[in-house]
């Protein structure tokens, strides 16, 4: 009977550490790689702070940099924009150098909990199974058996007591694993997106680096160009306003012959099926400007604008308007330097639309490659024939655009590469975005 007696006690002693044990690894051990999480949350939240300033700083750039491009175009005036451009472009390279901490911070601290929560489990699991393994030792003697042989029913019915609520903690810790296991994907999947993110910006610090030093030289260009003189400047603007001017018109009369009859049952209807472009939306030129731009809002008819300008500072990111496919980039600046589109995208979409993106600085798209709604494609700039950095962004019937490389200038004197459409090829931006919040 002793006997019996001291294999329950020692069972319930034995069960009952155990169980303090899995209470002990359900929570973080608080230390990552030599820190504690404190200390890490802590300087994620100082980096955050930073980024906040940053954050605010560029936005004071873009005001100042908004207030210029309002003023006349002079030398000083567009030298100073450039330099203030730099001074943001310099700024951003700071920010995504914070956010990339931030985010390595993130993922350290991530990795950390993940480990802890995977010995968490492997722990309470071990646990457990040591306790079932237990328990079924103990039912080879019923509590029959146990009963018949107690010298009182007070024993027993301890002895049951202690079973019973060994039985609810086994069940309790259960549930606790459960939802350990939960919190882990959960983990494993923000860690996931931290990764990812983590390559998206050190991409893009590459980029802002490449469009630092393109700005610089830039500068440096229009001072030689200009040997520093407003007479030159003004003399220089009103030599690329003409040829701009000639271009168009003789694009628009070449389009004018291109025939092609466009299903109207093709197009999608209207409605918010694209994104904007750019992440803050201000519209600084609108699509077409006659009668029957106002009578049909959704098809151009070669008179006035065929898309719509957004502003966007030099290094804006430039967004993939919806799925599709990159159908070519461009760059018309090699062929006839600050008279056109300048370097440009051209995605055909899903939706039998496509869209085209002009006057970047810099582009990150490629031919054939598929793109996603938001993906980045490229960042605003001045190329092309541009008063100020913007983004130009054009709609088209996806059927009725063509990229050709043979089209001759007889302005520009050598052969273009850029899309062409007939009048009734381009559809109005704002047929197919979302309103402006």
């Amino acid at each position: 009977m002793r006997a019996i007696n001291m294999k329950i006690s020692v069972f319930l002693q034995r069960a009952a550490f155990l169980l303090l044990l899995v209470g002990g690894v359900i929570s973080l051990s608080g230390t990552v790689f030599g820190q504690t999480t404190e200390t890490l949350r802590s300087e994620i939240e100082k980096r955050n702070s930073l980024i906040l300033e940053l954050e605010k700083e560029i936005k004071g750039y873009e005001s100042r940099l908004n207030a210029l491009d309002k003023e006349a175009k002079t030398l000083q005036n567009t030298v100073g924009q450039i330099e203030l451009t730099e001074k943001k472009l310099q700024t951003d390279i700071r920010l995504t150098e914070q956010r990339i901490a931030a985010a390595s911070r993130n993922i350290t601290t991530l990795t950390g909990e993940i480990e802890d929560k995977n010995a968490g489990i492997e722990k309470n699991s071990a646990a457990i199974s040591e306790i079932v393994r237990r328990v079924h030792e103990l039912e080879s003697e019923t509590l029959v058996e146990i009963l018949l042989r107690e010298d009182s029913f007070s024993v027993f019915w301890d002895t049951v007591e202690s079973l019973g609520q060994l039985q609810a903690n086994v069940h309790k810790t259960v549930k606790e694993l459960q939802t350990l296991k939960v919190s882990l994907e959960e983990k494993r999947t923000l860690r996931t997106k931290e990764k990812e993110e983590h390559v998206s910006l050190a991409e893009r610090l590459v980029d802002q680096k490449e469009l630092e030093t393109a700005n610089r030289k830039s500068k440096l260009a229009l001072l030689k160009e200009t040997k520093n003189q407003e007479s030159n400047y003004k003399k220089i603007l009103s030599e690329k306003q003409a040829l701009k001017e000639a271009l168009e018109r003789e694009i628009r009369d070449f389009e004018s012959q291109i025939q092609l009859e466009i299903d109207p049952n093709s197009l999608p209807q209207i409605g918010a099926l694209l994104r904007w472009p750019v992440d803050n939306v201000s519209i600084t030129q609108y699509f077409g400007n006659t009668p029957f731009a106002s009578q049909n809002p959704q098809v151009y008819n070669g008179g006035g604008h065929n898309g719509i300008d957004l502003r966007a500072p030099n290094g804006t990111i430039i967004r993939a308007a919806a799925n599709g496919v990159v159908t070519d980039t461009g760059d018309t600046d090699r062929a006839c330097d600050g008279a056109s589109y300048g370097k440009w995208v051209l995605i055909r979409h899903y939706n039998n639309l496509s869209t085209l993106y002009a006057h970047l600085s810099l582009i990150r798209a490629e031919p054939g490659q598929e793109v996603k709604i938001g993906d980045v494609i490229g960042y605003s700039g001045n190329t092309g024939y541009s008063t100020g950095p913007h983004l130009h962004f054009t709609v088209y019937a996806a059927s009725a655009v063509r990229v050709t490389d043979e089209y001759r200038s007889k302005v520009c004197g050598t052969y273009l590469k850029l899309p062409l459409s007939p009048r009734n090829g381009y559809l109005n931006p704002l047929s197919y975005l979302p309103g402006i919040r």
